[in-house]
């Protein structure tokens, strides 16, 4: 089933924008880039929250966001309400956080993983469903943390 991704990166992850947009229109994706257009230094939470705000506002839509490490840029992704976005290092912990985690943004460092790793990892996210079940319980405490509410 195609899906929508929005991608958005740093300076540090711009290198691989390109090769990761058509990786995803070859998986037969649609994908928009939210920016930037050059490598000139940028701040990473910016380009974040484009991609987290453009997710929220197209619902069941993905994102994709590249930092030089992704850690940067999924903690700031990670700061918008209803925002699951996942580090992910390898195909496994791809599909785990869409199984387990409901992640809408896929993060990875661009001096962290190579391409073969990427395409596991997009083709993981992609494909891969919720699974519900105990896991949406967790799924709602995680929302409940980010709007300050008690955990029982």
């Amino acid at each position: 089933m195609s899906k929508k991704f929005y991608i958005a990166t740093d300076h540090a992850g711009y290198a691989l924008k390109a090769y990761v947009k058509d990786f995803v229109t070859e998986l037969g994706h649609k994908i928009v880039d939210l920016g930037p257009d050059s490598a000139d230094r940028v701040d990473y939470p910016d380009f974040a929250k484009k991609c987290a705000d453009a997710v929220l506002a197209d619902e069941g839509s993905f994102g994709i966001l590249i930092c030089g490490t992704g850690i940067g840029i999924s903690m700031a992704a990670n700061k918008v309400p209803g925002i699951r976005a996942a580090l992910c290092h390898d195909h496994y912990t791809a599909k785990v956080t869409r199984q387990h985690n409901d992640a809408n943004i896929l993060c990875f460092g661009e001096r962290v993983v190579g391409k073969g790793v990427i395409e596991d990892m997009i083709e993981a996210f992609a494909t891969t469903e919720f699974e519900g079940g105990r896991h949406a319980e967790r799924v709602s405490k995680i929302e409940d943390c980010i709007v300050g509410a008690d955990l029982k």
